[in-house]
């Protein structure tokens, strides 16, 4: 996996699975761009990631369902001119509970910010994609986001949000055939929170019936980045504990 070098924007990098994706591309030498809601986590964990590689990632405050904000920050992107080699669109805010529980700015902010506000981002960023010759995007959608699995406490409109992630990431797999922007998606289940940082937690062996942790969905999306180009890994599938459900 040569990561060395090329240039990564990780959405929602401010903890879990996002702030594992940032740890282990450092680590493997790449050129980190975190961003999400909570500047005093990234800072903290692009410090922690300084202290390890050498060189410290460039952290960027933005909340998904601010849509000025993120039309704002790909136009930043784009003027600037750099290429970008992947984009991983992690960012979600995760909302449980029953449909009347949920507020209207509630539903509103989760279905702004995984579908409309990952899709603005992803549009905006995609001639800098192209022009590095070989761009991917790479969707963390969610086994919410497939027909008929059950709700497992997420609310409907956190379902509905990854429903629309799913079909983004088919409609943009298409859209972009034959250009030099590949995209994929992986599917996860319920994911243990580990972090990279804790080497004893991150390389432990799990359980044959443990939940998939962020060691896990990291190092399943990055074998799919990996992957030559001729290949296209277009919807990867998490099972929980011994497969079979999904």
């Amino acid at each position: 996996m040569n990561f060395a070098g090329k240039r990564i924007i990780v959405t929602g990098a401010g903890r879990g699975l996002g702030a594992a994706f940032a740890v282990v591309l450092a680590d493997l030498g790449a050129d980190v761009i975190m961003t999400g809601r909570n500047a005093e986590n990234m800072g903290s964990l692009a410090e922690s990631i300084r202290l390890r590689t050498g060189k410290r990632p460039e952290t960027v405050s933005l909340d998904m369902a601010d849509i000025g904000a993120v039309t704002t920050y790909a136009k930043k992107l784009r003027d600037e001119g750099k290429p970008l080699d992947i984009l991983i669109n992690n960012a979600a805010q995760w909302l449980p509970g029953k449909l009347h529980d949920n507020d209207a700015y509630a539903i509103t902010q989760t279905i702004t910010g995984i579908v409309t506000g990952t899709l603005l981002l992803t549009r905006g960023l995609i001639p800098l994609l192209e022009k590095s010759g070989a761009g991917d995007i790479f969707n963390v959608v969610s086994i919410s986001g497939i027909t008929n699995t059950p709700l497992l406490g997420a609310s409907v409109a956190y379902f509905a949000a990854k429903h629309g992630q799913a079909g983004m990431n088919d409609g943009l797999r298409q859209e972009l055939k034959g250009r030099p922007v590949r995209v994929q998606a992986i599917y996860p289940s319920y994911i243990k929170d580990i972090s990279p940082l804790n080497d004893a937690e991150w390389n432990a062996t799990p359980a044959d019936t443990s939940w998939a942790t962020n060691r896990d969905i990291v190092e399943t999306s990055l074998f799919a980045l990996s992957r030559p180009r001729h290949m296209t890994l277009a919807s990867i599938v998490v099972d929980p504990d011994q497969g079979g459900l999904y």
